[in-house]
């Protein structure tokens, strides 16, 4: 058996205009039997740069620190993030740690310059959580 969840596959010039879009992109990562953590850059025109794997957890976790989630970025020069990780257990709500972690993120990418445009949850059969519907 092959490990797909560490392929990565050519993302330059997909354009994400929703959270759905970024759902239908992400689909296969939703897949994976632990929590990744993972960034897309973007450009100005919201074209991914770059999918970068930030963080590979476990069942239930993973770690992540907003200086890993910004490093490529600021090396990109990206002008827009979006985070994205998956729970295994298909459930996309949020956990309380999730929400602090957008918030740090978030202002994180405040002071770099860098906008955190969402950071979405990928559950199972499709279903997600994007903190920019449901948080703003």
């Amino acid at each position: 058996m092959e490990l797909r969840l560490l392929q990565i596959r050519e993302a330059k010039g997909v354009a994400l205009g929703s959270p759905d879009d970024i759902v239908q992109f992400m689909q296969e990562e939703a897949k994976a039997d632990r929590e990744a953590f993972w960034v897309l850059h973007l450009n100005t025109k919201n074209k991914v740069v770059e999918k970068e794997l930030v963080a590979l957890g476990t069942l239930d976790s993973a770690v992540i620190a907003p200086r890993e989630v910004f490093r490529k970025a600021v090396i990109n020069s990206a002008s827009g993030i979006i985070g994205v990780h998956n729970h295994p257990s298909g459930d996309p709500d949020p956990s309380f740690e999730d929400l602090t972690l957008f918030d740090r993120l978030k202002e994180a990418g405040s002071i770099l310059g860098i906008n955190v445009l969402d950071n979405i949850i990928l559950g199972t059969s499709g279903a997600y959580y994007s903190d920019k519907e449901k948080r703003g």
